[in-house]
């Protein structure tokens, strides 16, 4: 590959196979076993050792000359650019986050240089990754026509346009989201090669959890954070007590005939998009009432109409939401089903005053998108992707909640 080719972002999607994750979901770096050193013909190679696979992506910058290295979420540790520097030919190094959900590398160098080569090794039993990357000296002219950040929407964010708006509480508070992991205890979910869609989504709630956390503009509760039962009736009464601002439950579906593939999003509707869509909802609801709770007949006529009147206002905040963390999903992963956003009646949708949605992150059913959901670094793609989406929508929604109030 061209040195051109490597100033894009750079995604090394390899194969790993462990379903369980740290909690914190965070990939850690091992200094002890890290080293940026000279090699012959004045070169120099970056080994940095990571206690998991993230994407990342590489370019080059002018004035003064450095190669930096962006990864998505790395906790630096006790990380000292001292232990691990052993080259003449980087003049300086700094790392650190350089905004929410994004970590940076940033070495100095003493000439121009172009990466040779680069590649993330990961041991399919640990998930241990290793990042390697040499660079080779290169002409004034070819690094200077090279150098600059690269555009790229999986990991540049919009800039926000400035308001001349007082902020208030509502604006400046911390964001309430319960992240509702499917399924659970007695209710595995679907289950295919032998792995359940329950274990599954917990490890990928954690995951988005830990990314959402870590922008500084989210509280986040989980329903479960543990192989446990939880009623569909009690996710929902968490929400409440939680004084949650968004809902979202996590699945990963599977069929019984044929093949699908991709993520789908669906807001709720007494009116399924179609059969499969109400068979779903069907399916989660019936689980839960073969436990031992029926939802079926708990709302009375008067009750009805309260629950409509809310859903004026927080249906089409539903829908904006579904529709903004689609588009983020799709931009970091490009995963999505061929009809995305959906509509059914899951019980767990019903809470009538807060923003509710159920991502369906792909199908379990179909092995390429089970190898995704088991890789650590696509899931940091579909994390960041979740994040970002979920962001785009409460700039729109606090905006569109200021009109409201004029």
């Amino acid at each position: 590959m061209t040195w051109l080719g490597w100033l894009s972002a750079l995604f090394s999607v390899l194969a790993s196979a462990a379903i369980t994750e740290k909690f914190t979901a965070l990939a850690r770096i091992d200094s002890f076993k890290s080293s940026i050193a000279s090699v012959g013909g004045g070169g120099v190679d970056f080994n940095l050792a990571l206690s998991q696979g993230v994407p990342f992506r590489i370019f080059t910058l002018s004035q003064p000359d450095r190669v930096v290295l962006d990864f998505r979420e790395v906790d630096w540790g006790d990380l000292q650019s001292e232990r691990i520097l052993q080259s003449d030919q980087i003049t300086s190094l700094r790392f650190g986050v350089y905004r929410p959900g994004w970590s940076r590398i940033v070495a100095g160098l003493e000439r121009p240089m172009a990466v040779s080569e680069v590649s993330m090794k990961i041991e399919p039993a640990t998930e241990r990754a290793h990042l390697s990357l040499s660079l080779v000296p290169a002409s004034r002219a070819d690094y200077d026509a090279s150098a600059g950040a690269p555009n790229d929407p999986r990991w540049d964010l919009p800039v926000a346009a400035p308001s001349t708006r007082r902020a208030d509480h509502a604006a400046t508070r911390r964001v309430i989201v319960v992240l509702d992991p499917g399924h659970g205890g007695i209710d595995p979910g679907a289950q295919n090669r032998g792995i359940d869609e329950a274990d599954l989504m917990l490890v990928l709630a954690r995951r988005i959890k830990d990314s959402l956390l870590r922008t500084g503009v989210f509280d986040v509760v989980l329903t479960r954070d543990a192989d446990i039962f939880v009623s569909l009736e009690e996710r929902v009464r968490l929400a409440h007590q939680h004084r949650a601002d968004v809902f979202i439950s996590l699945h990963a579906d599977a069929l019984a005939v044929g093949v699908a593939r991709g993520a789908r999003i669906y807001t709720l509707s007494d009116a399924a998009s179609d059969k499969a869509s109400a068979a779903l909802a069907e399916r989660h609801d019936r689980m839960d009432i073969l436990s031992g709770i029926d939802l079926n007949g708990a709302d009375d006529v008067v009750t009805d109409i309260l629950l409509d009147l809310a859903r004026l206002d927080n249906g089409p905040r539903s829908v904006a939401l579904a529709a903004a963390v689609l588009k983020g999903i799709k931009t970091t992963t490009g995963d999505v089903y061929k009809q995305p956003l959906q509509q059914a009646a899951f019980s767990v949708l019903k809470a009538a005053d807060i923003p509710s949605i159920l991502v369906e992150a792909g199908f379990l059913s179909t092995d390429q998108d089970l190898d995704h959901l088991l890789d650590p670094i696509w899931r940091a793609r579909f994390s960041a992707g979740f994040r970002d989406g979920l962001l785009a929508w409460l700039l729109s929604d606090r905006a569109a909640a200021a009109l409201r109030r004029r």
